[in-house]
């Protein structure tokens, strides 16, 4: 079994990867963008493709999400593509990030456990 480093507060189980196509990138805007995605507690990884104007970021969606990211960008003025796929993708990983938060937090019920004394 491979044993993969992480950064602090990242979790494998909850780690996963997006990508973001962004619109009319400013590179002057974009590297302190990243600086700060970065440092987002739960953040694992953070690149940017200038060839394709894509986004890629790995992180912890039970300490964070794509809310947190897109806040960011718009902060330093960097736009997300309005086209349809990436909407589509963007809902899509709100929903999944949000069902990771949910799970991480959830205590499953078993029938057999020991009910408590009073």
């Amino acid at each position: 079994m491979e044993n993969k480093k992480h950064r602090l507060g990242v979790s494998e189980v909850n780690l996963v990867a997006r990508h973001l196509k962004l619109t009319d990138v400013d590179t002057q805007r974009i590297a302190p963008a990243l600086g700060e995605i970065d440092e987002i507690y739960g953040m694992d990884k953070v690149s940017f493709d200038e060839s394709t104007q894509v986004l890629n970021v790995a992180y912890d969606a039970s300490r964070t999400c794509i809310d947190c990211i897109e806040e960011i960008l718009s902060k330093y003025h960097v736009e997300v593509s309005h086209d349809w796929w990436t909407r589509f993708k963007e809902g899509h990983y709100r929903f999944v990030d949000q069902n990771v938060k949910d799970n991480a937090v959830h205590v499953p019920f078993s029938c057999h456990k020991i009910p408590p004394h009073k």
